[in-house]
């Protein structure tokens, strides 16, 4: 077992990684509740639903279980979350458990930074992708125009994240979560990036799998404990994302998962960065990895002025002009806004390059 310390402007808080660790909640949590709502899916709440409540036999409890998948990051999830948190009789002294993936992280977690103006919650992270996005405190819901834009700045108290419970995942979700962990290893650490192109992500042993996750976890924290509110090199931790989220909220949320979509963007930056920059980065390498582990990279359209007025549209954007994060070199980010006639012609030559169109 391992803790990770992040500083934050408001608190202070511990990631901890281990096996077993939900059965012991009580040890990281910081004050003594009144009462408490864990926020989880249909799909985690049959495995991990009943080892959370058995943490407190003397207080209050209570479940809100939400639909599986990122339909459910939604203004009308996040509504009923709120109402169950008053008919609950939730009050200032109460703890949310966000309980799941990234899904349920963004959405409990924003539940928790809104209800009587914020009250504490704590991650319990159950999928590789949310290594990411459970650390920093970033909260979120989308809107049928665009992923996360309504959302907070909220850390949690604690991350309490037991590995055990990935061993339930399925490819889909394994291909999803190392995405985001080729991201960090790409902005921040060339010898972590070169580790992972050897790695075949289906056959992992659990002692690889933890080590992957504890250098992502270190590279985010140390990122975001430099740069809380994204307005200087927090802003790298959005590589591949710019076209990525462009193609979660144009296909349709759940058509691509988060990780898939932005391991096409991610290639996607690399490309650019070429082009752009004249960079010498691991486009081929990566893609061959990619490719290796079965991520999905040509089987849909791409529309380019709908991309792009979907990249306009992201919360990254400024005056409506697109930044992206580019690649000098494996662990050198730089970002750089582009005119759109420039995205256009990246994008043509990127989907001819992918597919060949």
């Amino acid at each position: 077992m391992e803790a990770i310390f992040v500083k934050s402007s408001t608190n202070s808080y511990h990631i901890t990684v281990g096996k077993r660790v939900r059965n012991n909640l009580n040890r990281y949590l910081t004050k003594d509740y009144s009462s408490i709502l864990i926020v989880t899916d249909e799909n985690v709440a049959a495995l991990y639903l009943e080892d959370i409540i058995k943490n407190f036999p003397e207080k209050p409890v209570f479940k809100s279980i939400v639909p599986a998948g990122e339909q459910s990051k939604n203004i009308e999830t996040f509504y009923q979350l709120q109402t169950d948190a008053i008919q609950f009789g939730l009050d200032r002294e109460s703890l949310i458990i966000a309980l799941g993936g990234g899904v349920v992280g963004d959405l409990a977690g924003f539940a928790a930074a809104t209800f009587m103006r914020g009250i504490d919650y704590i991650q319990i992270p159950t999928t590789v992708l949310a290594h990411d996005s459970s650390v920093g405190g970033k909260v979120a819901i989308n809107h049928e125009l665009g992923k996360n834009l309504i959302g907070n700045f909220y850390p949690p108290q604690a991350v309490v994240y037991d590995t055990d419970t990935l061993q339930s995942l399925n490819e889909r979700e394994m291909r999803s979560g190392y995405a985001e962990l080729i991201k960090e290893a790409l902005i921040a650490d060339k010898s972590f990036f070169d580790m992972l192109l050897q790695t075949d992500i289906y056959s992992l042993d659990s002692n690889e799998l933890q080590t992957h996750l504890k250098l992502g976890i270190k590279i985010k924290a140390q990122i975001v404990e430099e740069d809380e509110k994204e307005s200087g090199v927090r802003k790298h931790l959005n590589l591949g994302h710019t076209l990525g989220h462009a193609l979660e909220s144009e296909l349709g949320y759940g058509s691509l998962t988060h990780g898939e979509a932005v391991a096409i963007g991610l290639l996607f930056s690399l490309h650019v960065s070429e082009q752009a920059l004249t960079a010498n980065v691991p486009f081929n390498a990566l893609r061959l990895w990619l490719e290796k582990n079965r991520y999905p990279l040509d089987n849909f359209e791409y529309h380019t002025e709908q991309l792009i007025s979907r990249m306009k549209a992201d919360k990254k954007s400024v005056k409506s002009k697109i930044q992206m994060v580019l690649l000098k070199e494996t662990a050198f980010p730089v970002v750089k806004e582009l005119e759109d006639a420039e995205v256009t012609e990246y994008l043509h030559s990127f989907i001819v390059r992918m597919i060949g169109k």
